[in-house]
């Protein structure tokens, strides 16, 4: 029986069409459309963490939280305007600096209230830190021991201030820190600057000496306004594995470091503490024009959010640092290298080591702003007067939210972690 060879093979070329099509029909899905708020300029799926971020709104009455695809999941409403800083604890509640009324006096950032504020709305904490002669603003911090940093503004009358060698004709605001304990509202740690000046003013009064040669005494008459506001600090950090404190300082464009473990009392010395130089700076750095030193570049000009990264076996750490940059219009993020031992030398550069950074012709805002470091490795910048960039090692941007708002700062948190688990979302 003869077989027609040609009727065989178009046999077996229609089955093999019709099995390969089936199989492609039983096993392609539709593609899943990612949908994007308008609020979202810029989504690289592939290089973004899929993460949240805690948008605090400076000076609002409220925060929220929001995906990487611009959907915001939580909104979070308080009956008074916030004096800067919000963050979330780990059991979920926030941690919260907002402001007072009827003030005797107040600058930008100022504050007077601390609040813990429940998952529910409900206040479980508030402390109490205004008057005529003291003023809490910008920025709060929870401590791992519970207790809570904040930093205050404190006035020094005209008459005070000119006895101490600063050159002023009005009162001037000095800065202090103050750790308090929410478990009975005492007040269990303070560190204040008027204990840490130096003037080359008049050799008659106290603290005098030639300022280069004492990098860890801070001169008050740095910078003179007329509004008394000297130093405005408007952020702090802090590094538990070395119990150190950190300092952005917006006048000066300087970062400071002082010893936490101290005593109420040597912290207002110059000796005692882990570092034996009491409340003394211990380091310094972004601005050496800001204690005469003519060594060093200076890098900043106008900073914020002095955020430090966590510390390694060895108790160095990194830290990201968002320079304003107000003299050239185009703001950056560096990240530097922190001593492992803190020295500050006399006339030398101290300036520490730069191992990354970020600009773009595009980013730039005078004040506010901050940057935080992701778990995998990507940058989330706030950029006050537009929102938030997330950009990689590799100084790619791969996420931009146009927040449409003016923002103070941002908090970054995984979707396991127990911050966002124990909001119950």
């Amino acid at each position: 029986m003869m077989i027609n060879t040609h009727y065989v093979m178009c046999l077996l070329l229609c089955f093999f069409i019709n099995t390969s099509c089936n199989n492609v029909d039983d096993t392609m899905e539709p593609p899943i459309e990612v949908v994007l708020s308008e609020n979202v300029e810029v989504y690289k799926s592939d290089k973004l963490e899929n993460s949240l971020a805690l948008v605090v709104e400076n000076g609002a009455k409220t925060s929220y939280l929001v995906d990487k695809k611009g959907n915001i999941l939580k909104t979070w409403n308080f009956d008074i305007g916030l004096g800067n800083d919000l963050e979330l604890l780990p059991d979920g509640r926030l941690l919260g600096i907002f402001k007072a009324t009827n003030l005797s006096f107040s600058f930008g950032g100022y504050g007077g209230i601390v609040r813990i504020i429940d998952v529910d709305g409900t206040i479980d904490w508030e402390f109490n830190y205004h008057s005529e002669n003291y003023l809490a603003h910008h920025d709060v911090e929870m401590l791992p021991n519970g207790n809570v940093l904040l930093i205050a503004w404190e006035r020094l009358l005209a008459l005070d201030a000119i006895n101490m060698g600063i050159e002023v004709s009005h009162d001037v605001y000095t800065e202090s820190l103050i750790e308090v304990n929410p478990s009975n509202n005492e007040i269990v740690w303070e560190w204040h600057t008027k204990d840490h000046l130096v003037q080359d003013i008049d050799s008659n009064l106290p603290n005098y000496s030639i300022i280069k040669n004492n990098p860890q005494l801070i001169n008050h008459n740095y910078i003179k306004r007329g509004d008394g506001n000297l130093m405005h600090i408007n952020g702090i950090d802090y590094d538990p594995v070395k119990d150190v404190i950190y300092m952005s300082v917006n006048y000066y464009s300087e970062i400071w470091v002082i010893d936490h473990s101290t005593t109420a009392l040597q912290s207002s010395t110059h000796v005692g503490g882990n570092y034996n130089k009491g409340g003394d700076l211990i380091y310094r750095f972004g601005n050496p024009e800001a204690y005469n030193n003519t060594k060093g570049e200076r890098l900043f000009y106008n900073n914020h959010f002095p955020n430090f990264l966590e510390s390694d076996e060895k108790g160095a750490g990194n830290i990201l640092v968002f320079n304003n940059n107000s003299i050239a219009g185009q703001s950056i993020v560096h990240e530097f290298k922190m001593p492992n031992n803190f020295t500050l030398l006399v006339d030398e550069n101290n300036e520490p080591q730069e191992v990354w950074n970020f600009t773009d012709a595009n980013l730039f805002n005078e004040r506010i702003s901050g940057a935080v470091r992701l778990k995998n490795g990507n940058t989330l910048i706030c950029e006050g007067d537009y929102g938030l960039w997330e950009v990689t090692s590799e100084k790619e941007v791969v996420w931009k939210y146009n927040g449409k708002g003016n923002f103070w700062r941002v908090y970054n948190y995984s979707l396991t972690d127990s911050e966002i688990t124990n909001l119950k979302l």
